[in-house]
């Protein structure tokens, strides 16, 4: 077995993602998710009457969801040169009865696209969830000192006085913004449905003999399956409008903003000895100085921001350069 530390790793996820964040962009979540989608397909596809799909196939691909063979995937992928279709393959072998109509009709997006709305969708909720456990703690911490008093400062120079409390609620105002909008943002995401190579439904428009009735219908079935029921978003090219990502990232972006401010008060008011992070029984403050008490959580999360707040750039050049149907610009850093 190869050394996972004979290869690079991204701290990203190996010192700071929660567990349940790694796990939500794995790739164990993300092709589970892209068979999960391909057995909505088919189960829909065969209530509204597609011959050949039979009850045995569906079961056989339900039954293989999360039985991937990352093995034969990587293989048929080097051999075809296609991510998608790799996987098409590898989900072909577990379910013989269901390998002539895994993907029908579909194009590559249908999985890909379709799976990152989802996984999107399933981050910010573990992100709104701890949120709101920060600011419920910062409400309780505001309203405990609201009555301390301290000098308030203006340009970092000592200024009129105010109160613990009062400061804190600052911070508590922009997080409360930023549940707003993280909130507004994943209550907007959509879904990008079964939409065709290049957003018209043609292809299943010929699987359905012109009856648009089914098309939209499957649309609509596949959707919801997928918990986005009536949010199937109307037009798309062969992907989802990247604009989507825009507003996605937006509230991330600003939130980082607001952390990175949080954690720049808190590492003024360490260097006043007005306030400390929590410094543990064993920890050594520094190699060569260990009496030292460095406010290390803050400057991580400062350092972790401003990657956050960067992201939005990265994301407004994508959705730029979306040359009429779509392009893979996008394809190697989304």
């Amino acid at each position: 077995m190869a050394d996972e530390n004979a290869k690079y790793q991204s701290p990203l996820t190996s010192r700071y993602a929660s567990a349940e964040m790694a796990a939500n962009f794995s790739n164990n979540t993300r092709f589970g998710t892209w068979r999960r989608l391909w057995v909505r397909l088919a189960q829909a596809e065969q209530q509204l009457g597609i011959s050949g799909i039979t009850d045995g196939a569906l079961a056989e691909m339900s039954a293989n969801v999360d039985n991937i063979d990352y093995k034969v995937a990587a293989e048929e992928e080097k051999r075809r040169r296609h991510d998608v279709m790799a996987h098409v393959h590898a989900f072909g072998i577990a379910a013989p009865q269901a390998a002539g109509i895994i993907h029908l009709g579909a194009t590559s997006c249908f999985v890909t696209d379709n799976a990152d709305l989802i996984i999107f969708r399933d981050a910010m909720d573990l992100l709104i969830s701890k949120l709101v456990v920060v600011i419920d703690s910062l409400s309780q911490f505001a309203r405990t000192h609201r009555a301390l008093p301290t000098l308030g400062f203006t340009h970092f120079q000592p200024a009129q006085l105010t109160t613990v409390g009062k400061r804190a609620t600052l911070w508590v105002q922009e997080l409360l913004w930023d549940l707003r909008n993280m909130q507004r943002a994943r209550d907007d995401l959509g879904f990008r449905g079964v939409k065709g190579t290049t957003g018209t439904q043609a292809s299943f428009l010929s699987l359905f003999n012109g009856d648009d009735e089914k098309v939209e219908e499957l649309d609509r079935l596949v959707a919801e399956l997928s918990g986005f029921k009536g949010k199937s978003y109307p037009v798309c090219g062969q992907t989802y409008s990247r604009k989507v990502d825009v507003d996605f990232v937006s509230a991330l972006s600003s939130f980082g903003a607001t952390a990175h401010r949080i954690a720049t008060d808190i590492r003024l008011l360490a260097n006043l000895k007005e306030i400390e992070e929590p410094f543990e029984r064993d920890q050594i403050g520094s190699s060569a100085m260990a009496y030292k008490r460095n406010p290390m959580r803050s400057e991580r999360v400062c350092s972790l921001s401003r990657h956050l707040m960067v992201l939005i750039g990265d994301v407004l050049q994508t959705a730029s350069v979306q040359w009429l149907e779509r392009t893979l610009d996008d394809s190697a850093n989304r």
